[in-house]
């Protein structure tokens, strides 16, 4: 039987309007309690925040994705606005990190204009005691470390980690939080994150429409797939379902403040 989840990574407004539709009418045949909405940029942003309006299970979080080309000033400055207008109805910062995949494919691509973006973003975070989302993987994810230790912010949710085992020892170390995609079923990569990162410092998430592989393979990305992730979690914790079922609502409930 399946118990309650929060999808703690998705970006809603990316969906078609039917899809959400869709996916709005199953969130409680699937127990799903809250979507954490994040943005891509300012249009994003303003999606996001109008979805929340209209269903209050969609939780928007404000920031811009490191995977493309950086914002001018004017957008960056609208973006720092919007966070300020909503302060009170948002719930993180984010997504913001930086940009590992957009580096491999532009190798000359400059690092310090990301570095300084995200670090306003991190002190964004702390002057509204809000928590941050991350994507920061690989070797990407020490030089964020650096800057959250920097200003001494532990309220760190790094969505779909993956990186080396120094890296993963001092997360844990500073209480940052990880969340596992619907990959787990099948990445042994992920599986062994699971089994080194204490599951009290995890939540679950689709990354949504992001599509997955195998056996879901050519199938829209829907929260129900976190009933699997949780499946697969049991599995390599050696725990019971209900018992990460419980944890894991509770850690997104208490991080997020729902």
């Amino acid at each position: 039987m399946i118990q309650p989840i929060i999808d703690a990574h998705i970006h809603f407004d990316n969906y078609n309007e039917e899809t959400r539709h869709t996916l709005i009418n199953e969130l409680d045949l699937y127990q799903v309690k809250s979507l954490i909405s994040v943005s891509n940029d300012k249009k994003s942003a303003h999606a996001n925040l109008q979805l929340s309006r209209s269903d209050q299970r969609i939780q928007p979080a404000i920031g811009f994705h490191p995977e493309q080309k950086l914002p001018d000033d004017q957008e960056v400055e609208q973006i720092i606005q919007l966070i300020h207008e909503n302060m009170d109805h948002i719930v993180a910062i984010g997504e913001v990190g930086l940009p590992y995949y957009l580096r491999r494919k532009e190798p000359s691509l400059a690092l310090g204009p990301y570095i300084k973006l995200l670090e306003r973003f991190i002190k964004l975070a702390i002057k509204f005691n809000k928590p941050i989302i991350l994507h920061a993987i690989y070797e990407d994810a020490p030089i964020v470390c650096d800057l959250l230790e920097k200003h001494s912010v532990t309220h760190a949710h790094f969505h779909w980690f993956k990186g080396s085992q120094a890296t993963i020892e001092r997360m844990i170390e500073n209480k940052y939080y990880i969340s596992v995609t619907p990959d787990c079923l099948y990445e042994e990569e992920i599986q062994s994150i699971i089994k080194k990162f204490p599951l009290e410092q995890m939540m679950v998430e689709t990354d949504g429409p992001w599509p997955f592989e195998r056996m879901f393979k050519n199938q829209v990305t829907h929260p129900k797939m976190i009933h699997e992730s949780i499946n697969k979690i049991s599995e390599v914790k050696g725990l019971t379902r209900g018992e990460v079922y419980d944890q894991l609502l509770h850690n997104t409930k208490n991080f997020y403040d729902l």
